[in-house]
């Protein structure tokens, strides 16, 4: 199989995955218990008395989808909530906020920009801070830099996030005064209009502690998972020849044990940029860092199932284009994969 049909067929997968989340999501929803919580309290609401506008707010809440002579609700079946759930995940229309009443769309994109911004700073660091790392512990393999960085990888990876995220905020807001505690903070911290550098620079305050909390957990997987590809790689007869060849231990370690040690790392770094937009629920709470984690977490608590439903295909439809990069990557790597 050449290239071109090895990517037809992970492109026929891919489009199969679709379908089957966008059917598992709807179904995730229409079999929950109970009445929307946002949907109840709006027909419960002593101050909507008026029955056209209950009417119309069943009808645009896809309760009934329309209403005999006697003004009774005809309910609207499955299989049409199904059709129209379908031809709107398809064009991203996500309907409106039970909690805010405002597009899904809207309120998300408001948000987007702090979560790109935290995690894309956070996976990045903490994709090249371990990396780099990884090969380096593999390369000392044994000896005290070894123990110390698998240690310390150990010990970030472990920490709760909530807990290094509160101590941070503890030492260097709180006691030091270096950083704000969050997206949120006094006046003190912004003066005026700022020119477009003390933007950056106050914007930069607000990102770093988030940032460090988030790419102090995230590194030690890199690390771990890169020292175990490296440690196996640097063991073949291939870096053997390498270095009998004379070539310099950095050109052994990086064009030839890390590339040929790569593919679960690509596999990795993929799924850390796939998961981005799903948000750092705690780190986001605790920092009250305005992304789209803290929103879906505050939606959990409203119960408002548009923007749960939209949440979560974003992120599956985020896993699987980053899944279908990395076998791509892969195939582009290591031409026996698109082969086998």
């Amino acid at each position: 199989m050449g290239l071109r049909g090895y990517l037809l067929k992970r492109i026929i997968n891919t489009f199969i995955l679709l379908l089957f989340v966008i059917v598992l999501n709807f179904a995730i929803f229409e079999l929950l218990p109970g009445e929307q919580g946002a949907i109840a309290n709006l027909f419960g609401n002593p101050k909507i008395q008026d029955p056209k506008i209950i009417q119309n707010l069943e009808i645009r809440y896809g309760v009934c989808k329309g209403f005999d002579s006697l003004g009774h609700c005809i309910p609207t079946s499955v299989w049409d909530k199904f059709v129209s759930y379908f031809y709107n995940m398809l064009t991203l229309q996500f309907g409106n906020s039970l909690k805010t009443n405002h597009p899904v769309i809207a309120d998300m994109n408001v948000r987007l920009l702090n979560t790109l911004t935290l995690l894309g700073v956070a996976t990045a660091l903490s994709l090249i801070i371990g990396i780099m790392l990884g090969v380096l512990s593999a390369y000392k393999r044994g000896s005290s830099v070894d123990s110390g960085l698998v240690t310390v990888s150990l010990t970030t990876y472990s920490l709760p996030t909530f807990f290094m995220g509160l101590l941070f905020i503890l030492v260097f807001a709180q006691n030091l005064g270096w950083f704000p505690s969050g997206l949120v903070e006094p006046s003190k911290w912004i003066l005026g209009r700022p020119d477009i550098g003390t933007f950056i620079l106050v914007r930069l305050q607000h990102l770093f502690l988030p940032a460090l909390t988030l790419t102090l957990f995230f590194y030690g997987g890199h690390l771990l998972l890169t020292r175990a590809t490296m440690t196996e790689a640097l063991t073949e007869d291939y870096i053997t020849t390498a270095r009998a060849k004379g070539l310099p231990e950095r050109t052994v370690l990086f064009k030839h044990a890390l590339k040929n040690a790569s593919l679960p790392i690509v596999t990795n770094a993929a799924l850390s940029f796939g998961t981005i937009l799903s948000g750092a629920i705690i780190t986001e709470t605790v920092f009250a860092w305005d992304g789209l984690g803290r929103w879906l977490y505050q939606a959990i608590g409203w119960k408002d199932f548009p923007v749960l439903q939209a949440m979560f295909f974003i992120i599956a439809l985020c896993v699987i284009a980053a899944n279908l990069i990395s076998d791509v990557v892969y195939g582009m790597l290591d031409p026996r994969i698109r082969y086998e």
